[in-house]
């Protein structure tokens, strides 16, 4: 895939397009296998990783099959493509490319939607109940953004990807609402007065119903005598709602991003059956369950 394959990070702005064309034509001749399973996505500009595998963690422990797909890897390509925390086989990569090589040369997609492809691909193909799909950049004209999730989640804006995204909060906010769909409600962990009004139009014009996270719920720490977990409290309305929280996820910034996989099973929990005990447990070992790594760890 490096050596043969376009390459966001090797031919830069020249990757990025400005429309879903190309994700639309790897669609259709993939065979639509995003509309073989339901999905959540996942945009933001920081958290969306932890928020994803915390959502992932949740509904493996509530017996699901459960594929997640995230940017960028660490160590290995098929980090980003993982099913119940296990990463795509080497075959399967290969095999996907093989299949479809041809086809590629004619769309000319780039590497990330390529990527994404193969993941919606593999998810039809291990037969997963849901997928947990994060965003690679923005939202509007991001790959990921031809799925019809049951939960769309906004985690937080700030300044990013300046040259495609926009220049300010305002513009930012507008591509990252782009996944804001018709009916289906939409998570979104802070606002400010530069933001919110973006997102409550986009919504009320969608119908979608949104939820605020940190209006609704809160996270305080409790001391831990363990450097591999840390404790919270978690807050529903003011009132205690779980005490006593062992999450495996460090940081003191993870309490955001919890709070943001809360308030987003409260909204999800009647439909796919999301117990508290699931909750408790899947927040518990987020690490072992979805193969996590990142800055957090020590």
């Amino acid at each position: 895939m490096y050596e043969q394959l376009p390459m966001f990070q090797r031919i830069g702005a020249a990757a990025y397009k400005v429309d879903l064309k190309n994700a639309v034509a790897l669609d259709s001749i993939t065979g639509s296998p995003h509309r073989k399973f339901k999905t959540i996505h996942v945009a933001g500009t920081n958290g969306k990783g932890s928020v994803s595998h915390i959502l992932a963690s949740i509904l493996q422990t509530a017996g699901y099959k459960v594929g997640l797909y995230t940017s960028p890897h660490l160590l290995d390509f098929r980090e980003r493509i993982r099913v119940n925390g296990k990463p795509i086989e080497e075959k399967n990569v290969s095999g996907f490319i093989e299949k479809y090589r041809t086809k590629f040369e004619n769309i000319k997609p780039s590497f990330f939607e390529i990527t994404v492809a193969m993941a919606f691909d593999y998810f039809a193909k291990q037969n997963v109940d849901i997928a947990i799909i994060e965003v690679g950049m923005g939202g509007r004209l991001d790959s990921t953004n031809i799925i019809k999730p049951i939960l769309s989640v906004i985690t937080n804006i700030s300044i990013d990807h300046t040259q495609f995204l926009g220049t300010t909060l305002q513009e930012i906010a507008t591509e990252k609402a782009g996944i804001i769909k018709k009916n289906i409600p939409v998570v979104i962990v802070e606002t400010d007065s530069k933001t919110r009004n973006i997102f409550m139009s986009k919504a009320d014009k969608e119908n979608s119903q949104l939820f605020l996270a940190n209006h609704l719920f809160s996270a305080t720490n409790l001391p831990s005598q363990d450097n591999n977990f840390q404790v919270l409290n978690i807050f529903k309305g003011g009132r205690l709602m779980l005490s006593g929280l062992k999450t495996d996820l460090l940081g003191d910034y993870q309490r955001k991003n919890i709070i943001t996989a809360v308030q987003a099973i409260e909204v999800i929990k009647d439909k796919l059956k999301i117990t508290t005990n699931h909750l408790i447990s899947g927040l518990s070992k987020v690490k072992s369950l979805t193969s996590f790594d990142g800055r957090w760890q020590i």
